[in-house]
């Protein structure tokens, strides 16, 4: 009974006689769920080994001087990611407008509302982790000669800054419209007598 709940626990078949590549595989998810479970807390660390596989894909697709469509593809993806992890879980629009409020967190816009912390549309971690496998994904695409398309480099380059300018101005825009900044670095006060930072941790002003 014991492998049958485990197995109900993490997806897999309840077939006793499941072959020994599912049981690998099984076990080297949840290896795999465990390490990302105790990296949740490390932003740091886990941000400077983003960079260090994105520095190595870049040094990798410079010297290979080609899949561009896969490198392109990639900055889409990624753009798709940040426009995510910068807008709030609900429009501000439906908050403003209907009788769903109770539904989820909305944003304050006066002193005098209580504090309600930034709520990503996409958290941290998840964008963290879907932009790693993005790039690691594409890493491994540049060992596949079908991947590599013939294509003239600049116009996709020029095409890429342009969406994402468009696509910065009009999230900027609607942070703007709709007074919002999402970041969320510590309750803010207005009578000057105490604060609290961002570890909850009361500060007083003497």
């Amino acid at each position: 009974m014991a492998n049958v709940g485990e197995s109900y626990a993490y997806g897999a078949s309840t077939d006793a006689s499941s072959s020994p590549f599912a049981k690998a595989k099984a076990q080297l998810e949840r290896r795999v769920q465990t390490i990302l479970d105790r990296s949740v807390p490390f932003i740091a660390q886990r941000w400077s080994f983003y960079a260090f596989v994105a520095f190595v894909y870049a040094v990798r697709a410079y010297f290979l001087k080609g899949y561009y469509i896969v490198t392109y593809g990639l900055g889409i993806y990624n753009l798709n990611l940040l426009i995510g992890f910068l807008s709030p879980q609900r429009d501000p629009e439906s908050l403003r407008s209907g009788n769903d409020g109770q539904d989820g967190p909305s944003l304050p816009t006066r002193n005098e509302q209580e504090f309600k912390p930034f709520v990503r549309r996409l958290p941290e971690f998840k964008f963290w982790w879907m932009s790693l496998k993005s790039i690691g994904t594409a890493f491994c695409m540049t060992f596949c000669p079908v991947f590599d398309v013939p294509v003239f480099w600049p116009i996709l380059l020029m095409y890429f800054f342009m969406l994402f300018f468009m696509t910065m101005k009009q999230q900027v825009k609607h942070m703007i419209k709709h007074k919002y900044v999402p970041f969320t670095t510590g309750k803010p006060t207005f009578g000057g007598g105490s604060s609290v930072g961002a570890s909850g941790l009361q500060k007083n002003s003497d």
